[in-house]
């Protein structure tokens, strides 16, 4: 079997929601350690703590990229913090073999006011890197790094993206053991991220890697493990596409909302039915049924806005329809409006669907429902058209 490079046993992490208490916690934890006092004292959770991860064990070897997954707040990036040892567990025990590499919150191990070919020597210093292994491999972090005019400018004039760039060409031409990526990969162009997860995808061979990410896409991609957290609880470890599934059907459980009751939208169907699921290169029909009530105020044009998000609740794509004089006639109090769809250009995989009414400057908004359907989409993608594009759709109202 392969080197297990990770093994983390039991580990737990609390904090306090009071920052006041948090630091007299803090404060009492510390003289406890002092004077030898602190065995026991992590076990129970005191007045406004909550565990952040709790009893979470598992083992990691070269050869392996393990996904985790969860809703904001399950505990991923505490962690990797935990992991990457910038904080300690309060229970529990990690060890770790070999140099460990880490871009889990921008700029983090950079100095700003050092310029981005010094910080790479610092941070190949602290990887145990000498001067000369460094600049052997000098020319290659930053021709990975596209900030060639750059490199000699001071970190903290770096964007986000710059700073990820920088991040992960360090880690990735260092030849770490174990590298840690939360979610930082998100905020680069999609390019690079691309040239990122494809690096990723070799370094896997020789090391070993945790992924933190929304994107289920990658997930399912480029790791052979996933666990799924939730309340810093492990749910769920196994093969990627099956712990991904399962994750998935507990968000539609948790966050789907059924329209009704509402003010104008009485029903919103896929293709003349209630199934969500479609095929990427068949043609597809949205509709709406809305209802005109005489208590809603609106103004003879409106904007019917649909728009497709992530699972992360990032919006990459959206058709919107300004319709004018539809509530000039009294007589009639129901329409359909229909959004006829050649084909969806995104990758395959499932996606919220916002639907809104509002006012054509977007400055009102009359009504918005949120994660109203989760959309399947399946098939071999033939084309995409890119990230956060104009989805291409012919509306229209039935009578």
């Amino acid at each position: 079997m392969s080197e297990s490079l990770i093994k983390v046993e039991g580990v737990s992490k609390k904090y306090c929601r009071s920052l006041k208490r948090s630091l007299w916690y803090g404060m009492q934890d510390l003289m406890r350690e002092l004077t030898g006092r602190s065995h026991g004292c992590n076990e129970d959770l005191r007045p406004g703590e909550f565990w952040s991860v709790n009893d979470v064990s598992f083992e990691l070897r070269r050869g392996e990229c393990l996904g985790l997954i969860g809703p904001n707040g399950a505990g991923k990036s505490t962690l990797l913090k935990m992991l990457n040892g910038l904080i300690k567990p309060n229970k529990g025990r990690i060890t770790i073999r070999g140099r460990v590499g880490a871009l889990i919150e921008l700029g983090a191990g950079f100095n700003p006011v050092l310029t981005g070919i010094e910080n790479i020597f610092v941070n190949g210093t602290v990887l145990g890197y000498t001067k000369n292994e460094i600049k052997q491999k000098l020319a290659a972090i930053i021709d990975f790094s596209e900030l060639n005019e750059f490199i000699n400018s001071p970190v903290q004039n770096y964007s986000s993206g710059m700073k990820v760039k920088l991040g992960f060409a360090i880690a990735s031409e260092l030849n770490v053991d174990l590298l840690l990526l939360d979610e930082v990969l998100a905020v680069g162009d999609m390019s690079f991220r691309f040239k990122c997860l494809s690096k990723v995808n070799e370094m896997v061979k020789d090391s070993a890697v945790i992924l933190v990410s929304h994107d289920m896409k990658a997930i399912s991609r480029y790791c052979n493990k996933a666990v799924h957290l939730s309340e810093g609880k492990i749910v769920e470890f196994g093969e990627p596409q099956h712990v991904i599934d399962n994750y998935i059907s507990t968000q539609i459980k948790h966050k789907k909302l059924i329209i009704g009751n509402t003010k104008i939208i009485s029903d919103f169907k896929i293709n003349g039915n209630e199934s969500d699921s479609v095929d990427i290169n068949e043609k597809s029909n949205i509709r709406l049924s809305l209802e005109v009530k005489k208590d809603i105020n609106i103004r003879q044009d409106y904007m019917v806005r649909i728009v497709i998000k992530d699972l992360s609740d990032e919006a990459v794509t959206l058709s919107e329809h300004v319709i004018s004089n539809i509530y000039s006639d009294e007589h009639k109090s129901n329409y359909y409006i229909t959004c006829d769809i050649p084909a969806f250009s995104l990758f395959p995989g499932h996606y919220w669907i916002d639907v809104g009414i509002h006012s054509p400057s977007l400055r009102q908004t009359y009504e918005l429902i949120s994660n109203c359907r989760i959309l399947k989409i399946s098939g071999v993608c033939s084309r995409y058209g890119g990230y956060k594009s104009r989805l291409l759709a012919k509306w229209s109202i039935v009578d």
